[in-house]
């Protein structure tokens, strides 16, 4: 029986959209997955030689020239450079992967200077490496979209120097060791991650952030549930903005953190044991540091030095020598101490020396010396005495069976000395 002409358009329709269909189809297949384009290119490493057919320097070389995103897949336990290598740059991006069972080692003692590795375009990521033995830097980064993951930097100047134009930075469960510094940045680069890290005996920090003035560009560098042990200096920064959450810092040598000029914020971690200092905040601005524990510290928990506009809450300090130091703050802008707790220092639980600060609801139980000594300020050589004059509410001073009682802002006789 012939079709009727409407029942053959039906036909044709149901037909077109049939095509339509399995193009689609055929479209997803072809499509990426996420993070790895669909035509993506694999360049294998097999020779441990600085130069030649299987070399990285070889693949480093293909993947620049490539039109696609690109995996190097090291294949090889360790790499022996002796020159430096090229770039590492694709607009598509580039991953290096050790594929090696117990990843790959890339030893750097014959390379004369430089980076091993220079990231200098975006969409990079760096998987199972080993980085050891470096004269400079491990890694130069001066790109966004970064990805550092399950890798070792040991023995370098600088384990990963971070330029200022670098964004959108992931450092996820690698190992920096003695280096002289493990991460350094030179910004407060916007969406920029440490996390989950290891960082132990460097020469000067673990982290170091510094710069002269302060950084305005609004982002902040989050470093978090990282564990350092015996460093110099765990985390260092200067005017770069930096929220620092759920670290341990274990056996530091000077200093746990060193914070200076402004964009601080200490929120959340655990500060065991050193020889010298907790936290120092050195001619800092506006920093927050609170909801930290801190126990068998040799000096202070927490000291303040020429600082202003500081917030030092909810802290918790016990076994240590001392509790918290104000040392010559900004009496126009004082600090505060607020709801903190000291317990059993071995020695005065806060010192105020020629600063002004607010001190408020804090507790400072069985001191072995004072709870709260207050000093004016003598330079040496004469000069005009800087008096200190804190404004106390609502603490708890206790030595013995005296005590500032709540809301009385005069302590009581043997608790305080000035």
């Amino acid at each position: 029986m012939p079709l009727s002409r409407r029942s053959a358009v039906s036909l044709v329709v149901f037909v077109l959209l049939g095509v339509f269909v399995g193009l689609g189809y055929w479209y997803e297949s072809r499509k990426a997955t996420p993070g790895q384009a669909a035509n993506a290119q694999s360049i294998d490493v097999t020779s441990a030689e600085d130069r030649g057919p299987g070399s990285l320097r070889e693949a480093i070389f293909k993947a620049t020239a490539a039109t696609t995103e690109v995996t190097i897949s090291l294949q090889v336990p360790k790499i022996t450079l002796a020159s430096a290598l090229p770039p590492l740059a694709n607009a598509r991006g580039i991953k290096v992967v050790a594929a090696a069972e117990n990843g790959t080692e890339i030893d750097a003692s014959e390379l004369p200077g430089g980076a091993v590795l220079d990231v200098s375009g975006a969409n990079i990521a760096i998987e199972g490496v080993r980085i050891h033995n470096c004269k400079e830097t491990g890694i130069v980064l001066r790109a966004d979209r970064f990805r550092l993951q399950a890798a070792s930097i040991e023995n370098c100047d600088v384990g990963i120097d971070v330029a200022e134009n670098a964004d959108q930075v992931m450092l996820e469960r690698n190992r920096f060791a003695k280096n002289r510094v493990g991460v350094r940045f030179a910004a407060s680069n916007k969406n920029a991650m440490v996390v989950k890290n290891e960082f132990s005996e460097h020469r000067d920090a673990g982290i170091w952030a510094v710069r002269s003035e302060p950084d305005s560009r609004g982002g902040a560098i989050s470093i978090r549930d990282n564990r350092f042990n015996k460093e110099r200096i765990g985390i260092l920064t200067a005017n770069v903005s930096m929220i620092m959450e759920r670290n341990e810092l274990l056996d530091s040598q000077e200093a746990a953190m060193q914070l200076m000029g402004a964009g601080a914020v200490v929120r959340g971690n655990r500060i065991s044991r050193g020889a010298a200092m907790g936290i120092v905040v050195e001619n800092g601005q506006a920093a927050v540091i609170e909801d930290n524990e801190f126990d068998g510290i040799e000096a202070y928990g927490v000291m303040l030095k020429t600082s202003a506009d500081t917030v030092i809450r909810k802290n918790r300090i016990h076994n240590s020598g001392y509790g918290l130091a104000f040392v010559l703050g900004n009496q126009r802008s004082p600090s505060s101490a607020i709801e903190n707790t000291i317990i059993e220092p071995k020695f005065n639980g806060i010192d105020v020396i020629g600063d002004s600060p607010i001190l408020r609801g804090n507790q400072v139980m069985r001191p072995r010396a004072l709870a709260l000594k207050i000093t004016d300020y003598q330079p040496e050589g004469g000069g005009e005495r800087i008096r200190s004059a804190p404004f106390l509410e609502g603490n708890n001073f206790s030595i013995g069976a005296a005590t500032v009682a709540a809301g009385d802002a005069t302590p009581k006789p043997g608790t305080v000395q000035r």
